[in-house]
């Protein structure tokens, strides 16, 4: 068998039954709970660089800043995000860490210089043009605090077709590596990760991003991965008049 047919037939039972190419197109079309404001697709990243669970740590801290930082009017690009103190009463009790604030509002200076008028188009730009292999260099992933992982987290949330190096990945990679009688795949440091999850998109049917939420799937409990994408497909505004009506019982 040529090495597509391979690959290809260690993939499918990983992908039977599995919406990998719904899942892609949430993040490539903006059809997630946070929509295409570029504000909360950035806090989302930031939220992420302390290793939060999604449901538990990403979502409240997301949701707060927006209930009480973006709703309010404080804030509504990433100049005004970028105008902010890190100290902020409303940042710092929506983000507890001091890591995300940072991250958050060193990324959106480096965002807010870009010369796009809309800061969507300045957040997929740079998603577009930025380098995994030399994010170290690269004005948001030299900011401390952000790895190869909330690197390419941020620019899959910015509509980018590409893998996000973590223990999902690299369990997924790992699996196919053991099935195949001979393959470059290396899941060593998270660049050989990204790079082992390309060459699995380049040799199979799937997308960095469809082998991305392939990972994913496999990985997670069925009950956590319902709730996942019930959360992601509720618009953050929704869920936060849900979650108020549900206070008042």
């Amino acid at each position: 068998m040529s090495s597509d047919q391979t690959v290809r037939a260690v993939l499918e039972p990983y992908a039977d039954g599995v919406p990998a190419g719904e899942l892609a197109a949430d993040c490539r079309e903006y059809r997630r709970w946070t929509g295409d404001d570029p504000v909360l697709l950035l806090a989302e990243a930031a939220a992420s660089t302390t290793g939060r669970d999604f449901l538990d740590g990403i979502v409240p801290a997301v949701t707060r800043f927006h209930e009480t930082v973006v709703a309010t009017g404080s804030v509504d690009s990433f100049a005004d995000l970028a105008a902010l103190d890190r100290e902020d009463e409303a940042l710092a009790a929506a983000f507890g860490a001091e890591r995300n604030r940072r991250v958050l509002l060193e990324a959106a200076r480096v965002l807010a210089a870009r010369p796009e008028t809309a800061d969507l188009d300045a957040l997929f730009a740079w998603a577009s043009a930025a380098d995994h292999y030399r994010y170290a260099e690269d004005p948001v992933g030299s900011i401390a605090g952000v790895g190869p992982s909330s690197f390419q987290y941020l620019r899959q949330l910015a509509g980018v077709e590409t893998i996000r190096p973590g223990p999902a990945v690299a369990a997924l990679i790992d699996a196919v590596d053991a099935e195949l009688a001979s393959s470059p795949l290396d899941t060593a440091t998270d660049l050989r990760t990204i790079a082992s999850g390309e060459w699995l998109s380049i040799t199979s049917p799937y997308t960095a991003l469809e082998i991305d939420r392939l990972a994913w799937w496999a990985a997670t409990d069925p009950d956590e991965r319902e709730a996942v994408v019930r959360r992601h497909g509720t618009p953050i505004d929704a869920a936060a008049r849900s979650d108020s009506a549900d206070s008042r019982g």
